[in-house]
């Protein structure tokens, strides 16, 4: 064997051991990016598995590469701090050797060990220089190890609170994953962008790239990425609120997570089940989830958020002493969370509930030395969460533990303090573009300019409030894929108070009446505050398009209808009433907001009695004085003859008809119509086209549905329609299927859509439907049924048959909902469901009155209730008063 032989088979044995060495950095680096693919930490463990020896000896006796197995132990069983300790030796070691690629690889396992301990800028130093050795790679391998260097950048920036910038690194990673045909790495990088989307608010996209990575992992076998792609989805499918569908994902996740054994993934799964179970209401599934993450999952953050959420629902249930043994086991395990956003919000979630649960406990006559002292312990929680967040540089994080914290003095009534923490915070939520953080501490400094007097400064930060409310409408009406989990999730506490406030404090702010300007501004305000509870019901931004103030047509259109606004605030009851050719002008009554709700959820219950009728006027002519007694005379002599009510509240689920005076019901003086707001769709009469309808039925609910009673009386309700002299095209039973429905729509020019079927109006979105031969059709369907190619092509749709939920104080949302989905520029429909001989008697009276061509819709509604409730056997209010007319009343 020659000399030359040796240096060469050295040479090839040294170059197949660097190879080597790199394949197993690639290997410890996709185990390590690992938790790029999961909203919760890569597993922990209380202590190393691995027996480990002094450091120093290792440093003597290893080579590097021995060294960054120890490194990868130690990670892997959740020893981050000595991880790092062995990791940096080996990055001295490689550094020494001149190797630049493995140097270049153990520099970004480094960085993501720091990561774990929170250590932010020792990661963003270790990535940036492994990421500066890597530049200018061109090889396929090198290009590996630089893909996943920047896969745990994007790690490290979306830990910090910058989404932006996360998603633009994972774009880069999936160019490159791509150009190297490594597919699993593509699908990595599209599950990183998803959350990087859904941190930004992007939901819907989220979504759209979620299922894409679904449809290419369905036909592979099990693996950590096809979990996290599949909770991942649940999740964002959660915000949006299909969750059925989101249940369905995170079981899968859950299922493929126990198949893999691995204890995160399992934790994780479990963890957003308890979510989709918390938002369906389901409160006891939701704890016993929340209970098993705990004991399932490694992950200390994981463990803490699931027990924050248990303790969110003890403290809405009121379950005190249960919250009271919680407490002290979650803030035991606070101080051990690495710094991040996500343990940020975690301390200041706490310290919420820290303070409620005292609050509870004191109201309850309870004492306990360990809550005794729970305000200061909350401030100084928030105080820490406020510094961390500091140390971070996550000026979001800031902002919100400074609103927090200044809440915490506005509860204690130091209003200085509490102002100045509430400027800090609002600085820094302007300049880190947070609109659902910056619009919360708007409203809460209007709050203590309140208490402190300055009621011009007070208006306006709540004007500011509401602008920036509105600017976040605006986002979803440009952009459908924006949903903003923070503002929406809250609505009814934390959205629809900061309308109310202020448009309270700007009719108390004139002294005696309020002046046009400001009438003007407290109605618009809230019609915004309607327009933005619809929002927050479809999860997108619903009325848009060209609209005509109501206004507008009450003075420049000969109309005889006036409008009235009746805003329910904290004390008393404002009724903003226009009258054509007339300014705007108001009136009020005081009483308690609580006393209005319980008044008109009594009187929505006698309503569908028709025994009840005597408490029915009794309860009616109170509303009745505070809407109308004070401008009656005023109608009577304007010669108006039709009232359009834009209701706000709980006012919603009454039928204004009903309301009464002492000797006549409303409707026996006037026609009346609802309004969802101040404008409306192209508003034309109907009176001079010719009527075309399309009639569906359902006699007989589908099996599942069978608490549905049959409707019987629809073929007499159809025959009605038919004999009014209505042009008319059938689908009954069996013909009434979704599709169906939408094809017919779409190939005739059907003015009217008359659908006689149960449904079910309700706040929340999932149980706001109608039935057919299949089952369900989803509100949030109407408008590809009722439209085409996004333009309204119904004038007016009827649906009979259908009800608000019981029990469902704001199920006439749900009502208001269906006619904007629908799109139709008339929506008349039933509160509850009325016997089938008046409903066709009401139906057929409608239509003959609406084919004369002579009234208003309106009227022929109006004409129809007169006819039953002079019937001997349909006088009772439940039998005429349950249908209402939405939208244009023309």
């Amino acid at each position: 064997m020659s000399r030359e032989t040796l240096p060469a088979r050295g040479a090839k044995t040294l170059a197949k051991f660097l190879c080597l060495v790199l394949y197993f950095l690639i290997a410890l680096l996709c185990i390590l990016t690992s938790p790029l693919l999961a909203k919760v930490p890569s597993p922990i463990s209380s202590s190393s598995q691995l027996p480990v020896n002094s450091l120093t000896s290792l440093a003597v006796t290893a080579d590097p590469a021995s060294l960054l197995q120890q490194g990868k132990v130690l990670y892997s069983n959740g020893n981050y701090t000595k991880a790092v300790e062995v990791l940096q030796q080996a990055v001295q070691a490689y550094r020494q050797q001149g190797e630049s690629l493995t140097l270049a690889a153990t520099l970004s396992n480094l960085s993501l060990a720091h990561q774990q301990l929170g250590a932010w800028s020792q990661a963003q130093e270790a990535i940036t220089e492994s990421l500066n050795l890597l530049k200018g790679q061109n090889e396929n391998q090198n290009l590996q190890i630089f893909a996943q260097s920047l896969d745990i950048q994007g790690r490290l920036q979306l830990a910090m609170g910058q989404p932006e910038a996360a998603l633009k690194t994972w774009r880069q990673t999936e160019e490159i994953y791509k150009q190297t045909n490594n597919k699993s790495g593509v699908v990595r990088s599209l599950i990183n962008q998803a959350q990087a989307w859904q941190a930004q608010g992007f939901y819907p996209r989220a979504v759209k790239t979620l299922d894409q990575v679904k449809q290419t992992l369905e036909s592979q076998p099990d693996s950590i990425e096809k979990t996290v792609s599949l909770r991942s989805l649940g999740d964002a499918l959660l915000v949006v609120r299909d969750l059925k569908k989101s249940r369905q994902a995170l079981e899968q996740s859950l299922t493929i997570a126990r198949n893999l054994q691995s204890s995160a993934d399992i934790g994780a799964s479990l963890f957003s089940l308890g979510n989709n179970a918390r938002k369906q209401q389901e409160k006891q599934q939701a704890i016993a989830y929340y209970q098993q993450t705990v004991e399932a999952s490694p992950s200390p953050l994981t463990k803490i958020q699931a027990q924050l959420n248990h303790l969110g629902l003890l403290i809405e249930d009121q379950e005190w002493a249960k919250a009271q043994t919680l407490l002290p086991l979650i803030e035991s395990q606070l101080d051990q969370l690495p710094l991040s956003r996500a343990s940020i919000y975690a301390h200041v979630n706490f310290s919420q509930s820290l303070a409620k649960v005292k609050s509870g406990i004191l109201h309850a006559s309870s004492s306990s030395y360990y809550l005794a002292s729970s305000k200061k312990d909350s401030a100084v929680l928030l105080a820490r969460a406020i510094q961390q967040s500091h140390n971070l540089g996550d000026k979001r994080a800031e902002a919100y533990a400074l609103k927090s914290l200044g809440g915490l003095y506005e509860e204690t009534k130091q209003w200085t303090e509490a102002q100045k923490l509430t400027q800090e915070g609002l600085a820094l939520a302007q300049s880190s573009n947070a609109p659902e953080i910056t619009y919360s501490l708007e409203w809460q400094l209007g709050r203590l300019l309140r208490e402190k007097k300055d009621i011009n400064g007070a208006i306006a930060a709540y004007d500011a409030a509401v602008n920036t409310l509105q600017s976040l409408r605006r986002d979803l009406v440009a952009n459908k894929d924006v949903v903003n989990q923070d503002v929406q999730f809250n609505f009814r506490d934390s959205v629809e108070p900061v309308y109310r406030q202020s448009v309270e404090l700007l009719l108390q702010s004139q002294q005696g009446k309020p002046d046009e300007k400001t009438l003007e501004k407290a109605r618009e305000r809230i019609e915004a505050l309607q327009l933005a509870e619809l929002d927050d019901f479809f999860q997108e931004a619903c009325l848009q398009g060209q609209r005509v103030a109501l206004d507008q047509v009450v003075d420049q259109n000969n109309s005889q209808a006036a409008i009235l606004y009746p805003i329910i605030l904290r004390d008393e009851l404002h009724v903003i009433v226009k009258i054509p050719k007339q300014r705007l002008q108001s009136y009020s009554t005081k009483i308690l907001q609580a006393d209005v709700e319980k008044l008109l959820l009594e009187l929505r219950r006698n309503l569908v009695n028709p025994t009840a009728t005597r408490l029915v006027q009794t309860q009616s002519q109170e509303v009745y004085n505070w809407l109308l007694k004070p401008i009656e005379s005023q109608l009577q002599k304007s010669g108006v003859d039709t009232l359009v009510f834009v209701l706000d509240g709980p006012l919603r689920n009454l039928p204004m008809a009903a309301l009464y005076d002492g000797k006549e019901y409303l409707i026996e003086k006037y026609a009346v119509a609802l309004s969802v707001g101040l404008q409306l769709l192209n508003p034309k009469p109907l009176v001079q086209q010719q009527l075309v309808a399309l009639t569906a039925g359902l006699t007989q609910p589908p099996p599942k549905f069978s608490k549905y009673g049959p409707l019987l009386g629809i073929k007499s309700e159809f025959d009605g329609i038919t004999k009014a002299g209505v042009s008319t095209t059938r689908l009954l039973d069996g013909d009434f299927k979704k599709k169906n429905l939408e094809n017919e729509i779409g190939a005739a020019s059907f003015n009217i859509v008359h659908l006689a079927t149960h449904g079910q109006f309700s706040s929340r979105l999932e149980e706001t439907f109608i039935l057919d031969y299949d089952g369900r059709i989803n509100v949030k369907d109407f408008d590809t049924l009722f439209r085409s190619q996004g333009k309204t092509i119904v004038e007016l749709l009827v649906l009979s048959a259908c009800q608000t939920a019981t029990g469902d104080s704001r199920a006439a949302l749900g009502l208001a909902g269906a006619a904007v989905r629908a799109g139709a520029r008339s929506t008349i429909a039933s509160l509850w469901q009325i016997d089938d001989e008046s409903t066709a008697m009401f139906v057929s009276a409608f239509y003959q009155e609406l084919k004369s061509g002579k009234i208003t819709k309106a009227e022929a509604v109006h004409r129809a209730q007169l006819k039953l409730l002079k019937h001997p056997n349909y006088h009772a209010p439940s039998f005429w008063s349950a249908y209402v007319l939405i939208g244009n009343w023309l």
